[in-house]
């Protein structure tokens, strides 16, 4: 056996050393303080309670506690003063922090402790109101009755599944009938036709009588009349131009996933849609669990989501969302998804794209969003939310984000019309609002179109 130089083992020796140092080293290494977001402050109309919460930005591990402190003194508050301790879900929290003083002015803000000290998130300063009392609205039936395909006026028109509705200035109302695959119009006084699609499922493109859809899901409509449809069962974006004439924007008819311009693109299952400033359109692409930009020469990036369905907040696509559905744009242009598989409004920045929950969330915190299935936000920063189990939500985003049940109830399905909670929806879907404040709902299994005024 040949014999090992002395000069060898010496060599081995200091590799060693220097593996067993690098290890020792990694092994100490100081945990990371926590970096944090605080959770938008939702206030419950009674003004007794708030959602809100804390995300984890940076890398930190081994935390001790986690949740919200707030005060009514402190404009800084820490662990030292009121505080609650929370659950983490992947990289978030919720807190639902309740019995709070009406009309009183609060600091809250999400901290996390562990071994390397206790991190903040920004300080977000609310007002309590004065025992607000809910504003319900009235809810009327303003088309449709039962399955089927007709037009008509009123409740003699047929619609089967709604999904989702839009407006434009003059007060007409759009619908995309879902299970009739056709574009319908229902003008201010209620008269329901057809403006797109032959009622038969396919794809074609060409003179809006013989075009055909395959399930419509979206509508977003713009300032010179053109219609912009997601067809969900085709996989694409079309444009339906003030003229008449159906085109495809993007995607190819095929689901998949892929960024690109026009039919280079692809998506699966789109469901929501929405119209920024700009023209750009936003689109949910609920199969892949992101959230896609497209131009309007049909250019499709991806703004948010890793496509891994999940819950993690993060910038744009190393964030994670689990099957958004509804859209939304606010007035300074951060964009709203709904989740209803997470019971989640999540939020993303204009710009970065960053994503972070709005409210709710996978806890039994989130339970005053139950499954939040579409979105809108009108012109006074008003949002509203199609909850499919049974309620429409209102949150006044200028208004210090009171959150109040504008109309339904809970867990009870019918088809109802009447003031604020005597209505009863059927999985309401689609949601749009118009320029006089009327808010308009595609009752889903109702197969009606419902009309709620304040």
């Amino acid at each position: 056996m040949k014999k090992i130089s002395t000069h060898a083992n010496l060599l081995l020796l200091l590799v060693i050393a220097l593996a067993s140092s690098s290890c020792f080293k990694n092994n100490n290494t100081k945990p990371s303080s926590p970096e944090l977001l605080t959770t938008d402050v939702v206030v419950d109309a009674s003004s007794k309670s708030i959602w809100t919460g804390g995300t984890i930005t940076n890398d930190a591990v081994s935390f001790s506690m986690y949740g919200v402190c707030y005060s009514t003194t402190n404009s800084q508050p820490t662990i030292n003063d009121s505080k609650t301790k929370e659950k983490v879900i992947y990289n978030t929290w919720n807190s639902h922090i309740q019995n709070l003083t009406p009309n009183t002015t609060y600091y809250i803000r999400a901290y996390a402790t562990n071994t390397a000290g206790t991190g903040y998130g920004n300080v977000i300063q609310i007002k309590t109101g004065n025992d607000i009392t809910p504003t319900y609205g009235t809810v009327t039936t303003f088309a449709g009755s039962t399955a089927g395909y007709a037009e008509g006026t009123g409740i003699t028109a047929m619609f089967n599944h709604p999904s989702a509705v839009a407006t434009d200035a003059a007060g007409n109302v759009y619908v995309a009938d879902a299970y009739n695959s056709v574009i319908r119009k229902i003008t201010p006084d209620g008269v329901t036709s057809t403006i797109a699609g032959n009622g038969t499922l396919g794809y074609a493109d060409g003179p809006a009588v013989s075009a055909q859809f395959y399930v419509p899901s979206g509508l977003a409509i713009d300032a010179a009349g053109n219609i912009f449809v997601v067809d969900m069962g085709n996989n694409i974006i079309r444009k339906i131009s003030a003229t008449g004439v159906v085109s495809t924007l993007a995607g190819n008819g095929s689901a998949g996933f892929s960024n690109g311009k026009g039919n280079a693109a692809s998506f699966s299952s789109p469901t929501g849609i929405v119209l920024a400033a700009d023209g750009s359109l936003y689109v949910t692409d609920t199969g892949n669990s992101v959230v896609r930009m497209v131009t309007q020469d049909g250019v499709v990036t991806t703004v948010a989501g890793s496509r891994t369905v999940g819950y993690i907040n993060g910038l744009g696509t190393a964030a994670s969302l689990n099957k958004p559905t509804g859209i939304a744009l606010d007035a300074t242009g951060n964009i709203y998804v709904t989740e209803p598989g997470s019971n989640a409004i999540r939020k993303i920045n204009k710009g970065d794209y960053r994503v972070t929950t709005f409210t709710g969330g996978l806890d039994s915190l989130s339970l005053a969003l139950g499954k939040p299935q579409s979105i809108n936000i009108d012109g006074n920063n008003n949002m509203y939310i199609g909850d499919s189990n049974g309620r429409i939500l209102e949150i006044k985003l200028a208004g210090g984000n009171v959150l109040s049940t504008f109309a339904g109830k809970s867990g009870e399905s019918g088809s109802a019309d009447g003031n604020g909670t005597i209505a009863r929806f059927n999985d309401p879907r689609g949601i749009a609002t118009d320029v006089n404040g009327n808010v308009y709902i595609a009752d889903y299994n109702n197969h009606r179109i419902r009309k709620i005024k304040e």
